[in-house]
């Protein structure tokens, strides 16, 4: 017998919630073999099988949450394919002391074991909660197995409508009463665990920190009559496109030279400042927000920036992030402007201090003297920061910087 445990995650990450099995029970797999998805806080991650067996008992169904160590599924090696002992995946319908007790008090109603319905511990659950008795449950599951949406699909067939006095008297699930205050039409989507653990951190994050906001604005014309210029003859040399991050991001880097202690954190009464520069980019993912990071921007070149978060983004777009993709970042960058957000204040990625926020590039009207005036391609950028170890003035200088380095990017393409 072979157990399969959840493995150690990361550092940070001590459990996880069972979001899919990619396996059957009886179903054959071989030594790496992926059989289960588990999503985490940050990534979702497939397991995989250890040994090569037969699947004879799964613990845990999708929802479940589990820790580190949990034992989740059971493989035997000498097992023969298809096999499915019903003592394995059916939990106790009721307690010890109830069956012991229910052969007097309702005979009638006891059945054999070989009789008795296997269905997976939630969906036992959810037919008590309903008053559902499971033998009159329809099983989709090739092997038997009655499963929660089995239960759901009973629910709404017609003979459920026949016994309104059995409703009457069972109690309702909360769901249902909440919704009928509501007295229209309703959707309940349950959270994600990843969405779960961004709203915990964005309330933390504002309620641990000293958060701040300054402002300023970038006159675009000199990026985008530079990128107009060798857009073309970069794609060709380097296989990916010019755009804004790269600029960005080295001005960051450039900035947090100058400022340092926008590029650290809080360790209790410590500072920690970091003399490395890896880089957040905040990028919009199915699951929600994830960033990924440029590890080691200042060391990198406009093409291996591209490049770096063209490939991230293709990965949070298509959750194949890893772990070792968001862990760590000393600086992050969020580009709302993408989405037509002309400002707006920007929540620190704690535990890091600082957080640049892009915005949408609008012409305007510039004074170019006291006489001037032209229209100009503008962005405003806003800088968010920890109070706490950044001072007013540090933080407009930083803000300052930044729009001197990307109004003149020629600067930029001398430092790499």
């Amino acid at each position: 017998m072979i157990e399969i445990k959840v493995p150690e995650l990361a550092e940070s990450i001590s459990e996880g919630t069972i979001s899919q099995w990619l396996i059957n029970i009886g179903d054959k797999v071989a030594k790496g073999d992926s059989i289960v998805e588990l999503e985490t806080d940050k990534v979702n991650i497939e397991l995989n099988a250890e040994d090569s067996g037969v699947v004879t008992k799964v613990l845990k169904e999708p929802g479940d949450t589990v820790e580190v160590g949990d034992v989740i599924a059971i493989i035997e090696e000498n097992a023969a394919e298809g096999s499915a002992p019903a003592s394995s995946t059916a939990a106790p319908e009721k307690p010890a002391q109830e069956m012991i007790n229910q052969p007097s008090s309702q005979p009638e109603q006891e059945l054999p074991k070989a009789e008795r319905p296997i269905a997976s511990p939630a969906a036992r659950k959810m037919a008590r909660e309903l008053g559902i008795d499971l033998n009159q449950v329809r099983s989709s599951d090739p092997l038997g197995r009655i499963r929660p949406d089995d239960v759901k699909a009973h629910t709404q067939t017609p003979a459920k409508q026949e016994a309104p006095k059995v409703e009457k008297t069972s109690p309702k699930p909360a769901v249902q009463q909440i919704d009928e205050e509501f007295d229209k039409p309703v959707e309940r989507v349950r959270m994600s665990r990843r969405r779960q653990t961004i709203a915990k951190r964005l309330v933390e994050v504002q309620h641990t920190a000293a958060m701040l906001t300054t402002f300023n604005e970038v006159d675009m014309s000199a990026i985008m009559n530079l990128r107009n210029q060798r857009k073309d003859a970069f794609f060709n040399k380097h296989g990916v496109r010019l755009g804004f991050m790269s600029f960005f991001t080295k001005a960051v880097v450039s900035a947090l030279k100058q400022f340092p202690l926008l590029n650290a954190e809080i360790h209790g009464d410590e500072l920690i400042i970091k003399k490395f520069y890896d880089i957040g980019i905040a990028v919009a993912a199915p699951e929600g927000l994830v960033v990924p990071i440029v590890r080691d921007a200042n060391k990198k070149n406009f093409a291996e920036i591209e490049g770096e978060i063209s490939n991230l983004g293709k990965k949070a777009r298509d959750n194949a992030l890893t772990l070792n993709d968001l862990q760590g970042g000393t600086f992050t960058i969020t580009n709302g402007g993408v989405f037509g957000s002309l400002m707006s204040t920007p929540i620190l990625n704690s535990p890091q201090v600082g957080i640049l926020g892009m915005h949408k590039i609008q012409t305007r009207p510039v004074a170019i003297d006291e006489v001037r005036m032209e229209n100009r391609p503008m962005m405003y950028i806003a800088l968010s920061y920890d109070h706490r170890i950044v001072d007013g003035k540090e933080a407009v200088s930083f803000l300052a910087a930044v729009k001197e380095l990307l109004e003149d990017p020629h600067s930029l393409l001398l430092e790499g």
